[in-house]
């Protein structure tokens, strides 16, 4: 896990890819965890494009508290396209008081170009700052990104009496601009200590909440 974490620790832009449209939730999941455990305290901006909105819901109140975030602690911004989600990032990225910005983005868009992320990554870098791109419905292209993920749902630990376990995730690592050597790791969400956790050691593996039912997806999948 501390491997992981050190890979996405650096300022710069990490990126985050949903392996397939049904992991759209869940790579929004692990950007808004990446997001709570790399900076706590400091000013959150979450920008979330509308069309992926509208295929999988907007973030809903309860839900962020389900992933231990109180909606005032988070600055939501609705983006109409790409071109202004990519604009609010690097506003943010230059304002004083947002330590971590993410982004989440919905399809191919020939406005996520290797320019525009490397205008992002400079911003970010410049700014001593973290920004997460979690994309859903595209593939893994080129880019200025410091590390690049591809993100899926994974089978959860089942708590006592066979309750339901935390939200895990499985993220695999593409590439990394240092050649880190970590492949792929499996992890689960901690609530109360906001941060990713080794999975316990169980046997008896259930579906994950953060894939199969609304609980902490219900931060990204209830409409508004």
């Amino acid at each position: 896990m501390a491997r992981v974490l050190a890979v996405l620790t650096p300022a710069g832009t990490h990126e985050f890819y949903a392996e397939n449209a049904a992991d759209a939730v869940t790579v929004n999941g692990f950007g808004l965890g990446m997001a709570l455990s790399i900076t706590p305290g400091q000013g959150f901006l979450w920008a979330v494009h509308d069309r992926g909105a509208g295929e999988n819901g907007h973030p809903y109140g309860a839900g962020l508290h389900e992933m231990g975030l109180s909606p005032n602690e988070v600055l939501l911004v609705r983006a109409r396209d790409i071109r202004t989600l990519l604009g609010v990032g690097e506003d943010a990225l230059r304002t004083r008081g947002i330590g971590v910005v993410l982004l989440s983005a919905w399809g191919e868009d020939r406005a996520l170009s290797l320019t525009a992320s490397r205008r992002l990554s400079l911003a970010a870098r410049n700014g001593g700052k973290q920004l997460f791109l979690a994309r859903a419905g595209a593939a893994p292209q080129p880019s200025a990104a410091e590390s690049r993920w591809s993100i899926k749902s994974a089978a959860s630990t089942p708590l006592e009496g066979g309750a339901p376990g935390r939200p895990a995730f499985s993220a695999k690592l593409l590439r990394h601009r240092g050649s880190a050597a970590v492949v792929a790791s499996l992890m689960e969400w901690d609530r109360e200590g906001r941060s990713f956790v080794e999975p316990a050691t169980l046997s008896g593996r259930v579906v994950p909440l953060a894939s199969q039912r609304q609980a902490t997806t219900e931060s990204l999948r209830r409409h508004a």
